[in-house]
């Protein structure tokens, strides 16, 4: 199986939480400056929170962060005139992380959910489904949620695919059936090998993170039916952030409108995830 790997300094470096320095060259050139604010251009750097475990939005190749999330944050960074950094943080410590003002912002294909709103807001820049994915030639017949019924399945902890497992599991049972047994993993690469050695019985996670497994270990895994329940993704913002998130709004409006978003999502293989705009 095909997994990220990581230089033994990166993942030092990752379990200190310490800055990973975003590439200042990643995406097309920027059209248009956006004006960041004042503690933002002082610093010359905006600081995002990121779990740089999920590829191919956010993971480690050859020691440096890379993905779709890390090329859309730092062209973000380039559109207001500083750098990107990216702090490695755990996914259900990351709202925690940003609420204490460890970073300035979320990007880590988070979705867009009311409860999450409660305590942040976003600025939405895709909208991604979710997918299961099971092991090749799919033995247990896995194509629906239903299916897994007196079956395991793996999420990351902390996501909303965790929390629609649950809720799907809980219907289960009311309907007299057996729930599903969902496990949790603090690294979304964990609950792919974990289906890789048989200890769960399917994988649920955003589509392009099934598409990114799949299409690197065909021999291994494959998609257990059709993608389910889309969700807005957005970067996340400290409620009282009103001039960031004015800015970073208007760096993706203009990342959609002279195609450099088009272009990223492209570049990773998630062009079906583009906001109709």
């Amino acid at each position: 199986m095909m997994l990220r790997s990581r230089a033994r300094l990166a993942a030092a470096t990752a379990a200190l939480g310490v800055l990973v320095v975003g590439s200042v060259a990643a995406g097309a050139t920027s059209a248009g400056h956006v004006k960041p604010p004042a503690n933002i251009a002082r610093a010359g750097k905006i600081v995002y929170c990121s779990d740089i475990t999920y590829p191919p939005e956010e993971f480690y190749k050859g020691g440096k962060a890379a993905g779709s999330d890390i090329d859309i944050g730092t062209n973000i960074a380039r559109r207001m005139g500083v750098k990107a950094q990216f702090v490695n943080t755990t996914f259900d410590s990351i709202i925690p992380a940003l609420l204490s003002k460890k970073c300035d912002a979320i990007v880590s294909g988070m979705n867009d959910t009311a409860r999450r709103r409660k305590q942040v807001n976003f600025v939405d820049y895709i909208s991604v489904g979710q997918s299961f994915m099971v092991k090749k030639g799919n033995p247990l017949h896995i194509t629906k949620v239903f299916d897994l019924s007196g079956k395991s399945a793996g999420v990351e902890s902390g996501t909303t695919n965790k929390d629609y497992l649950d809720k799907q599991s809980a219907k289960l049972q009311t309907e007299g059936k057996k729930g599903i047994t969902i496990v949790t993993f603090p690294k979304d690469t964990d609950a792919a090998t974990a289906l890789r050695t048989g200890k769960i019985d399917a994988y649920f996670a955003d589509t392009p993170v099934v598409a990114w497994y799949v299409t690197r270990n065909s021999k291994l895994f494959s998609f257990g039916g059709k993608t389910v329940n889309p969700i807005p993704v957005g970067i996340a913002l400290r409620k009282q952030e009103r001039q960031l998130r004015v800015a970073i709004q208007t760096a993706v409006t203009q990342m959609y409108h002279d195609g450099t978003m088009r272009r990223i999502l492209a570049k990773w293989k998630m062009s079906s995830t583009a906001l109709k705009k």
